[in-house]
This record gives C-alpha cells, structure tokens and sequence, in this order.
C-alpha cells in the first residue's frame, strides 16, 4: 500500500467511523490515561477494562503515522479484558520526513512501558495495516539484532543505537496488514519514463489507455500480456528513481548538493494506478483455501475473494498532485523504496526495511492474521503468512468487513449480513491470545 499524509486522515475516519458504530456505550468501556514519551511527539493514551480481574497482557497498538490513539482496537480490547497502550510515533501524520529505523526507538518505550505495569506478564503487538510493518520491523531487530536492518542490500539501515536494547514482544497480531514499501512500487504509473517529462507517457504502459483495455467508469479486465509489461515497468521504474534517490546522496556527502543533509523529492504519478483496484481478477484473495471467520460467528474453509466492488480509476487524478509522492530523498529511501524485477512475482523482499514479509522470515512468537473479507490485502496477507518463520501462525478472513473495520453497506448484501463483523474480528482476537498467554 502507497502511504501519504491524505492516507493518513482517511484512515483516521475509518477509525472514528468504526468508533461510532459501536456508539456511547464502547467509547465509555476505557477512561483512557495519556502517556507522554519522548521525544514530546511521541504519545500514548492508556486503556485499561473498566472492570473484572486485572489484566495480565499488554497490548501495543501503533501505525507508523497515523493516529492510534482513537483505534477501535484499544476500547474493544480493553473491554475484554486486556491492558492497551495505543501509541503514537514521532512521526505522527509526517510521511514527509519520517525516517523508518527511528520507528525502533519509539516501539521500544512502549514495549519497555507495558512490561513494567504491574500485573503484566506478555505483551503483544498489534499491527493494523501500516502498523503491519511497524510490529514486524520491531520485533524483527528485537529478535536479531541490529544485522536484521543493516547490510549492502538495505537501501536505508538503522543504527546500532536505533536498534540497541530491544525486548522481543511474545506476540504478534495483524488486522490487514500492509506489506510495507512494495505498495508504493505497485501504485507507480510505470508509463512514464522521464521524471522530468511526466505528462508524456508510453501508451503501450498506460493503465488509462483504451489499447490497453481501459474504459472510463467501467470494471476493467487487463490482458494477461500487458500485466506482464506493466510490472516489469513498475519496478524498472522504481528501480531507477532508487538510482535517482542514492546519487542525490552521494552529492550531498560530497558536498555537490543545495544542502549537505537532505533534500526535496517529488515523484509524479506515484499513486492511483492500481491495476488489482479495477480489476478484480487480480490478487481477489488468498490462493489456497482459507479460514473464513463469518458473520454467525462459525468458521469455515474454503475459496475466499473480496466482496468489495471494482473501483474506479481516474486518469486526470493521476497527473495530478494530490497523486505525486513528495518527500525527503532520505525518505523515499526509507520508506517508499524497494527493489525489484516485477511488481508482483519478483519483489527483493529484504531490500526494505519496511518490508513485513522479509521481517517476519526472522520472527519465531505466535503469530495471528486476520484479514478483511471486503479489503484488498487478503492476498498479501497470506504472502506474509507463508513468509513467516513461527510455528504458531494462523490465519483466518472475517466476512464482510471492510478495511476501515466497519460492515461493509455496498458489497452485493444487505449490510445487516455482516454487521457482526468488528465484534466476531475482536472476539476472536481475545480468545487467541488468552488461548497462548
């Protein structure tokens, strides 16, 4: 998933639409207590159940920018029984500038905090979608070390600072998680081919092209043969604004740069070219059969694809710059970038950081993913669940629920058929980890 600063406000309505939709009654669960960290942009606000037996797991829910503090998850957790620490990171709403190894030392002050409340003897990390490469970075370098997030290969690498004193998480829970930077690779307009020439675009590579099967305010079905060339352009494209992005670097550390420390870098057509958005045949769902988690509460397994209609793709929103990605060159390095040879099959998982599914090759706790039954990302979250290392993983879709963790109301059903979507999701979140801690 491609991430900005307007991502973030988006799915921070999500998160306050969700909240309403359980209504006085689940914001009243929490009195939440603020938390102040350090620096002063590092916040949280503390959950605890309003009332039962005091609780022995701590929660840790954080995104990389986004505001975590109104999640759902922390009344819906703490009212069923959990101790909850929703977080904010110093880069809260700033893609700008966000530098993705700082994450570490932010994750490591809400770890350190849960394990010192009395009572607590786990804690378990939760990532909701951008929150997915967050939980699995941390617990990643916790597990081994400093050699996880540094080498040749990384495009960006932390510090033995950044990553000195980790505590390993005893859990890892994911609601939707985002891979990491590979959704910046695969919201590229691969057509185009000079970033100082933006509106100039090889036709043969253009997703709004009707040769390529492209028709306004209609579901599309792209050729088997163009797919093929629209990934391979997609990372050659990102592969050379990579190129771009180090050799502005280096003439910053030779001193042949406008500033000796970081600089503007404005990517056009960076977002909204999609193809699996239109069109629904690609990446609809898991591969193999799947636990689908249903709105009755049983569970069954079986194929699952998304319920959620196609979307619509806009070729005058593209050229625009509400679709350019504008960040620091460091930025884009740390949190945008990522290598590849095809945007679908050939990804260089560990060249990014920022990648979950890379991360999770080195995580050995019980691991829980949970996807939405009208999302996207069902897909991706069964790459990841292959990817992960632990011996303790699963992997179940909830019917019906859309990304932002409401019932979805315009998905071929009457809502009220998946309303119980948000409540079986936390439910039966609860019971897995009070099944393992």
């Amino acid at each position: 998933m491609s991430y900005s600063p307007r991502m973030s406000m988006k799915t921070g309505r999500y998160a306050l639409a969700a909240l309403l939709l359980f209504g006085a009654e689940a914001a009243a669960q929490s009195r939440p207590e603020y938390i102040p960290f350090s620096p002063v942009s590092v916040k949280g606000a503390l959950f605890r159940p309003d009332s039962g037996p005091a609780p022995r797991i701590g929660v840790l829910v954080m995104h990389r920018t986004i505001n975590s503090l109104p999640h759902l998850a922390n009344t819906e957790l703490a009212r069923r029984g959990f101790l909850v620490l929703g977080m904010n990171p110093r880069f809260d709403n700033n893609d700008f500038e966000m530098v993705w190894e700082d994450i570490l030392l932010d994750m490591k002050q809400g770890v350190d905090f849960l394990r010192r409340q009395p009572g607590i003897s786990r804690v378990v990390l939760l990532g909701y979608s951008g929150g997915g490469p967050t939980m699995g970075f941390y617990q990643a370098v916790a597990e081994k070390g400093a050699a996880y997030c540094q080498g040749p290969k990384k495009l960006s690498t932390c510090t033995a600072e950044q990553a000195a004193g980790l505590v390993k998480a005893d859990g890892l829970v994911f609601i939707d998680p985002s891979p990491g930077a590979v959704g910046a690779l695969r919201a590229l307009n691969p057509a185009v081919t000079d970033e100082a020439q933006p509106h100039t675009l090889d036709p043969t590579l253009d997703p709004f092209h009707p040769q390529n099967g492209f028709v306004p305010d209609q579901p599309l079905t792209y050729s088997d043969a163009f797919k093929t060339r629209f990934y391979a352009a997609q990372s050659a494209r990102m592969n050379r604004l990579i190129d771009d992005a180090q050799t502005m670097l280096g003439m910053m550390r030779e001193g042949r740069s406008a500033f000796p420390d970081d600089d503007v870098m404005v990517v056009p057509r960076a977002g909204g070219a999609s193809l699996s958005g239109p069109d629904r045949s690609i990446e609809a769902g898991p591969l193999k059969p799947v636990r689908l988690l249903r709105n009755n509460g049983s569970v069954a397994t079986e194929k699952v694809t998304t319920v959620l209609p196609p979307v619509k793709m806009h070729p005058e929103t593209n050229a625009t710059f509400a679709a350019a990605r504008v960040s620091t060159v460091k930025t884009f390095l740390s949190t945008a970038a990522i290598r590849s040879t095809d945007a679908r099959d050939g990804v260089d998982w560990c060249s990014s950081n920022t990648s979950t599914p890379c991360a999770l090759e080195q995580v050995s706790v019980p691991v829980l993913f949970t996807a939405t039954g009208a999302g996207t990302l069902m897909r991706d979250t069964e790459v990841m669940f292959d990817h992960a290392a632990s011996t303790d993983k699963e992997f179940i879709v909830v019917e019906g629920l859309l990304h932002g963790l409401i019932p979805c109301s315009f998905c071929g059903r009457p809502a009220e058929q998946f309303a119980n979507g948000p409540k079986n999701l936390f439910d039966y979140i609860a019971a897995w980890m009070n099944k393992r801690f």
